[in-house]
């Protein structure tokens, strides 16, 4: 039973990743990269910090360390959010191949562990996990990222990609707007 957990766990979570990546398919260099929200929140940024997820939470964590070097939470001076954006000499294919490898390497964490196998997360409040556990992490911090990333394709594109015409999409929002207007007040 659990192992079919595991099993369907894994596919929604390389489903995602595929997800994530799709949402940068054509857009510019610039679009991929620029802040679109107040704390700097991008597109490639999101796949950056997506791959130190997966490095660390299925490579470091369960005893599977990533061979690559990056960065480490406890490592002086690091903050969160300097794995949110991506340099301007790294190349998006880097950026991309960089999580590919990461993925890869998850992938194999979970093919070779049982569900029960052992980790530890120093800076959880119950640090002693299972496979499991952080695969159940990785997958709900994958989806909570994907979606930040259709949002912000949606505002780079307008809604270009939506099925519909933008006629339909705009007298939907108009609807929408009056709802919220008359519930104000």
């Amino acid at each position: 039973m659990i192992d079919d957990a595991i099993g369907h766990l894994h596919e929604d979570l390389q489903w995602v990743r595929r997800s994530l990546l799709d949402t940068l398919d054509g857009l510019s260099e610039y679009d991929v990269r620029r802040p679109l929200t107040a704390t700097g929140t991008n597109l490639l940024g999101l796949v950056r910090h997506l791959t130190l997820t997966e490095v660390v939470y299925l490579g470091d964590v369960l005893g599977r360390p990533f061979p690559e070097r990056h960065p480490r939470y406890g490592d002086p001076g690091y903050r969160n959010r300097d794995s949110l954006w991506v340099r301007h000499d790294e190349t998006r294919a880097d950026v991309v191949a960089g999580y590919r490898r990461a993925c890869a390497h998850a992938d194999a964490s979970v093919a070779a562990l049982p569900a029960d196998a052992p980790g530890q997360v120093p800076w959880w409040p119950r640090p002693q996990v299972t496979l499991f556990a952080v695969l159940v992490h990785v997958l709900t911090e994958t989806y909570r990222h994907a979606g930040h990333a259709d949002i912000l394709r949606e505002g780079i594109t307008g809604g270009a990609d939506a099925p519909g015409t933008p006629e339909d999409w705009a007298e939907h929002r108009a609807r929408i707007e009056q709802a919220a207007r008359r519930a104000a007040g």
